[in-house]
């Protein structure tokens, strides 16, 4: 009686991580994540491991999630992976400000973030 599965978001032979509320702009974390795009996950986590931003650090746990993920629940060989995509997207604004002089007033604008990584099984050519 109970309700149906729900259905697969991604393909078989991949898996998906999201972090949301990043404390950065999507312009500053598109740069870390074209950094991994397209590599192997194990590359991809050393780049990360040893860049100099600051947001690397949770663009890394969120690829450490992507990985866990393929492999505990859907049973994928984690050698064998890639980061197939990741994307980046905008979340909300904070809007605060500073008084400036004359009488005006100096929008602070205070973005959020998120990233979506998707890893891939690829079967390597020997």
């Amino acid at each position: 009686m109970g309700k149906e599965k729900n259905p697969r978001r991604v393909a078989e032979n991949e898996a998906m991580a999201k972090t949301r509320m990043l404390k950065t702009s999507p312009q500053k974390l598109n740069l870390v994540a074209a950094m991994i795009r397209g590599k192997k996950v194990d590359k991809a986590l050393t780049d990360l491991t040893f860049s100099k931003r600051r947001i690397a650090g949770d663009v890394k746990k969120c690829l450490q999630s992507a990985i866990a993920n393929a492999e505990n629940n859907h049973g994928l060989d984690v050698d064998e992976l890639i980061v197939a995509e990741a994307w980046v997207g905008k979340n909300l604004t904070l809007k605060r400000g500073r008084p400036r002089g004359r009488g005006r007033f100096g929008r602070i604008m205070k973005p959020f973030a998120e990233i979506t990584i998707k890893v891939r099984q690829v079967e390597e050519q020997a």
